[in-house]
């Protein structure tokens, strides 16, 4: 299986708020990783699958097991940044995502380089479940 869109960078826009600071009015380091779960979820989302019907609905849910980030130059108050998603490999149950955050676009200078594993699970039981197919295709 190849994932479909392996080649594929998924890329959301982000304004820095100055909630998103620290006093020296630089983005507090776990912000990064709210911005990696907004680019996360809207990735999903774009794939046509709704988090929350699926959890209402089938009671099934993804869930980060890890994550990690080497954050490089800080954005600051109102900066212009971008972040992204790109899986890089799966298992049946589990895939690893590649997460940039960029400033202005994709072009623009790398300021967090992040990875992140997320499983798919039964809400109820916590037990691994099988990916779903809109998140790949047979070759």
């Amino acid at each position: 299986m190849t994932f479909e869109s392996s080649e594929t960078l998924f890329a959301w826009p982000i304004r820095v708020y100055y909630e998103d600071t620290d006093a020296q009015g630089l983005v507090y380091f776990a912000n990064y990783f709210k911005f990696m779960e907004r680019a996360r979820t809207e990735w999903i989302r774009s794939m046509g699958i709704d988090q929350g019907d699926l959890l209402k609905n089938e009671r099934r849910c993804f869930v980060v097991v890890d994550t990690s980030a080497s954050f490089l130059i800080p954005a600051k108050f109102n900066d212009e940044i971008v972040a992204t998603a790109r899986m890089i490999e799966h298992t049946r149950a589990t895939f690893l995502i590649e997460q940039n955050i960029y400033w202005q676009d994709v072009k623009g200078e790398l300021l967090c380089k992040g990875l992140t594993k997320a499983a798919y699970i039964d809400a109820d039981s916590q037990r691994p479940l099988r990916l779903p197919k809109a998140l790949f295709k047979e070759n």
